[in-house]
């Protein structure tokens, strides 16, 4: 197993911290989550809601890339359909280069309508709009000189000055809450992406989706055991249940409470489902040796969900990397 970091960024202005306060945390936890010997960190793009605070992870991801020097960097998710993919590609090859060639490049269609009404793209076109964003993303970062004559594009011969570092690309990940999502990921020959809390009932179920996900990239002429498969889980780690339930409780009931468009459920029903891993690294543990049955292969630990305390969160990123990370990723650990 891999792990990293996944910061939905949700904000709670009721809590007392500004924006420029609460990105100057999350910048925070990039730089010590690197230090604690993380793999990745990850950050998702949100609009027009607290929900999510940041509108441009390649922004962010570019100040971290002057502050960090091991950490990759990733978005989960670039929202294909609301964008330039020409911008796309040329904001996130500059990404790639402060960063020394650290980009993970996870996108996706979208699933809020608030957001879609926003950009005034209508959500039946997402899927349509993505595959043609993608195909010139990738394009461009080629470096050939090409056109592109669309649906919703249409592109003059054109060049981008800036190409990523990593060749022939940076690695791509394609996200889907879905589980028929899975399998046609895979026919396109990309890794996989998800939210287990989202996707299915219990977390063992996730097996069948990765199953089908594989099936599609075999299909697709490459070897499943190839695929970098990243499931995001909230994640708090504490020096007993007591402890866990006292510190992280409340924000997980105000993340789900507060998120969009979204199945409910609670700290109970949550926990004996598997789909968060809260308590102690025993606990912790145990949740992730299921994710690893599921056949993941990378957990993105989402840590600082429903305005969390900082110095709670920095508490649980240690713990995790002295107490559970270990028993997954001896390696890793010791580089820490």
């Amino acid at each position: 197993m891999r792990f990293g970091f996944f910061s939905v960024q949700d904000y709670h202005p009721e809590l007392g911290v500004s924006p420029r306060a609460y990105f100057e945390l999350l910048l925070e936890r990039m730089r010590y989550a690197e230090a604690l010997g993380y793999e990745s960190f990850w950050l998702a793009e949100h609009h027009f809601a607290n929900y999510g605070l940041d509108p441009a992870p390649n922004v962010v991801l570019a100040a971290a890339a002057r502050e960090t020097r091991r950490l990759r960097l990733g978005t989960a998710i670039s929202v294909l359909p609301f964008h330039n993919p020409l911008h796309v590609a040329e904001s996130y090859a500059l990404v790639d280069l402060l960063s020394n060639g650290r980009l993970n490049f996870g996108a996706g269609s979208g699933y809020l309508k608030h957001e879609f009404a926003g950009h005034r793209v209508p959500p039946e076109e997402k899927a349509a709009r993505f595959d043609e964003a993608l195909e010139i993303v990738l394009r461009a970062w080629s470096g050939e000189r090409f056109s592109y004559e669309g649906r919703f594009h249409t592109i003059p011969e054109v060049q981008i000055q800036v190409r990523p570092l990593q060749q022939p690309r940076p690695p791509v990940w394609i996200a889907t809450l879905r589980p028929e999502g899975a399998y046609h990921i895979g026919r396109k020959g990309f890794w996989l992406m998800g939210v287990p809390y989202v996707t299915v009932e219990r977390l063992a179920d996730l097996a069948r989706v990765i199953d089908s996900y594989r099936q599609g990239y075999a299909e697709a002429g490459h070897d499943p055991a190839e695929a970098d498969i990243v499931m995001a889980l909230h994640v708090y780690v504490a020096e007993s249940e007591a402890a866990a339930e006292r510190d992280a409780r409340a924000a997980l009931e105000r993340y789900i409470r507060t998120r969009l468009y979204a199945k409910g459920g609670d700290w109970d029903g949550l926990r004996a489902a598997e789909l968060v891993a809260i308590g102690t690294p025993d606990t912790v543990a145990a949740v992730i040796e299921t994710l690893r049955g599921t056949g993941a292969t990378h957990l993105a630990c989402l840590m600082d969900f429903g305005g969390l305390e900082h110095a709670r969160v920095l508490r649980s990123m240690e713990l995790f990397q002295r107490e559970v990370l270990p028993r997954f990723a001896p390696a890793s650990a010791a580089r820490a």
